[in-house]
């Protein structure tokens, strides 16, 4: 139970599908405001009160510093832009383990993320869907779920849309109905990651070249982590046309810009893979993709390269491929599986 209205509401809908519930809220951070502060924690346990059900504070500032944090911070040291959230569930929210460990046995894990789960009937795998309501499916940040915590969650928020969620909490008078959303990353409130960054680790970052395509020098950047690949804004560099981060060196330590037509590739590999749907694809098979977040899927061809690897053939050239990020794969509203982007061509 963070506090807000989802997981709340989740708990609720739990409680009416007669589960025997426990409230718990994870701490992941000291902090006044923002995602897991005292008002949050607060919030959290006063709406585990009005259910009438147990509330449990873990402690996991540790563990989060070290599996997500730490993990944000050195990602962006090796030039690449990582997802936070997806780390945050594959190493605290879904740790069955970790909750054993601190709440005993239990027979699911309910969370309010937007996402279904169900088990496929002929090879009896768990699999991730899409959410009924697409402008808040969650499903890309849980792609990295294996098959014993898909087994284990449970997501009552999946076939409802926000609006019908915040009716629900206006009906049962929970006072977080109308509590507004995080939209940042919950350590970095102010958006100013590089910043953080150099608070976190206590490094100062070596100014570079920001080069052309041919290699020509057209200006001096401030450090390579406060550049991604597509940004626009605050290069410091004059020029006629529009022109973008297209790629960086940590190597040469040099900043690449270029017009926005040399942002468009036509496929990439990734890492570290996580399959849901099957144990592996045996063949190269048609699915539908997104390389971040927000993306609408695109048509493309997945590969197995080996056992930790993934190439993806797009059938269009898509736009500010960016290592670090997940590339999640689709079949129809299901889930095929995912990993993180290492390059793109």
């Amino acid at each position: 139970m963070s506090g807000g209205v989802d997981s709340t509401v989740a708990a609720a809908l739990s409680l009416q599908q007669g589960l025997n519930c426990r409230g718990i809220t994870l701490k992941l951070r000291n902090a006044e405001t923002g995602c897991s502060s005292i008002q949050d924690i607060n919030d959290a346990k006063a709406s585990a009160q009005k259910l009438g059900i147990e509330h449990f504070v873990l402690d996991l500032t540790d563990r989060f510093d070290e599996y997500v944090v730490r993990h944000f911070a050195q990602t962006y040291e090796q030039g690449e832009t990582p997802n936070p959230c997806i780390e945050c569930n594959r190493n605290i929210k879904f740790n069955l383990l970790l909750m054993e460990e601190y709440q005993n046995d239990f027979d699911l894990l309910v969370t309010g993320h937007y996402a279904r789960i169900t088990q496929d009937p002929v090879s009896g795998r768990f699999l991730l869907q899409k959410a009924l309501d697409d402008k808040k499916d969650q499903s890309y940040v849980l792609y990295n779920l294996n098959q014993q915590q898909l087994q284990k969650a449970h997501f009552p928020l999946g076939t409802l849309s926000k609006n019908e969620v915040r009716k629900i909490a206006e009906v049962k008078n929970f006072l977080n109905a109308k509590k507004s959303e995080s939209q940042d990353i919950c350590f970095v409130p102010d958006g100013d990651y590089a910043g953080f960054i150099e608070k976190y680790t206590g490094k100062t970052y070596p100014l570079g070249d920001i080069i052309d395509l041919q290699g020509k020098v057209i200006g001096r950047h401030k450090g390579l982590i406060r550049y991604t690949i597509g940004q626009r804004r605050g290069l410091g560099v004059a020029a006629n046309t529009p022109i973008y981060v297209v790629t960086k060196s940590t190597e040469n330590n040099t900043v690449t810009l270029a017009e926005d037509s040399a942002l468009y590739s036509k496929s990439l590999s990734a890492r570290n893979i996580n399959l849901i749907a099957c144990e592996d694809l045996k063949k190269p098979i048609r699915v539908m993709v997104k390389t971040r977040y927000l993306q609408t899927e695109q048509p493309a061809i997945a590969e197995q390269t080996g056992e930790n690897n993934l190439r993806i053939e797009f059938e269009t050239p898509q736009r500010a491929i960016t290592p670090g990020q997940a590339v999640v794969m689709y079949d129809g509203d299901i889930v095929v599986g995912g990993a993180t982007i290492v390059s793109a061509r």
